[in-house]
């Protein structure tokens, strides 16, 4: 615990599936390490939502599509 008294560890599972949450709603989503990022990825194909994937030398954004179906 910090000096809070919050816990800081995170869940890396919890934490793709928020960045998914938010890639959802319409919002840009970055994870850096590559764990991260494969659930994030995993979890998107599995709702069939469409992303454009930046790969940089610090991780990977997620960029929602536009597209319109």
């Amino acid at each position: 615990m910090d000096v809070t008294g919050k816990e800081m560890v995170m869940n890396r599972k919890e934490l793709a599936l928020h960045k998914v949450e938010k890639i959802k709603t319409g919002y840009s989503a970055f994870a850096e390490s590559q764990e991260v990022t494969d659930m994030i990825r995993k979890e998107l194909q599995k709702m069939d939502i469409d992303v454009y994937e930046d790969k940089t030398a610090l991780g990977s954004w997620f960029i929602p599509s536009n597209k319109k179906d």
